[in-house]
């Protein structure tokens, strides 16, 4: 059985292997930045404060380690696997991307013209990375920031997600809604307005999992 120790040790780990602090782990999954600090892993009282269920899984599968590879992290063995061996997935940059013949219809890389960036961590085969361009995602994302996306992923509220409308507009967005009949974005920079489409304008939406900042 893991203690409160060994879960946080491996989030330590976690973040050492993929050359990281905890704090920048927390943000490529999505999270405060400060969820992971010393200072939250116990409570003003002294009792011990666990990471919640849907962090770990957040962190799990922004870093590409498994369950299991996360208990041998957790338990100290010698047999940790290597977990930072880097994968090239295919990278452009938003404006091309909103261009014809880079994605098939479900959101995956396709075509030609990708060029590729090497990850520290791993990702699944259908990853990809879109390199920011532009002011409309401050202050979260920065021109030149690269996210990688995962279109198998799956979409709830409140996630960072990137949108590709039927006209060819390319987004990255909140997701406030994600219904049968509308989609509702809303702005990561208060200068640009938040969105609302049907979903028959909405060709595909993808998961952010992953920033390289």
């Amino acid at each position: 059985m893991l203690s409160h120790e060994d879960v946080w040790a491996a989030i330590d780990a976690l973040a050492r292997i993929n050359g990281m602090s905890v704090s920048a782990l927390a943000r490529g999954a999505g999270l405060d930045p400060t969820a992971f600090n010393k200072s939250k892993r116990r409570s003003a009282d002294g009792r011990p404060r666990w990471p919640s269920t849907e962090s770990l899984s957040r962190v799990l599968e922004a870093t590409g380690c498994t369950l299991g590879e996360f208990e041998t992290l957790a338990s100290g063995r010698s047999d940790a696997p290597a977990l930072n061996d880097a994968r090239s997935v295919p990278l452009i940059g938003f404006a091309q991307a909103g261009d014809g013949g880079y994605f098939d219809d479900a959101g995956f890389p396709a075509g030609f013209g990708w060029d590729t960036v090497e990850l520290p961590a791993r990702a699944s085969g259908q990853s990809y990375a879109l390199k920011v361009q532009g002011d409309s995602m401050l202050p979260l994302y920065r021109d030149g920031d690269t996210l990688i996306v995962e279109p198998q992923a799956s979409l709830r509220a409140g996630d960072r997600v990137v949108v590709r409308t039927c006209e060819g507009e390319i987004m990255a967005k909140i997701l406030k809604r994600f219904g049968p009949d509308r989609v509702e974005l809303l702005s990561l920079n208060p200068e640009h307005p938040d969105r609302s489409f049907s979903r028959s304008e909405i060709e595909w939406a993808a998961r952010i999992v992953w920033a390289s900042q």
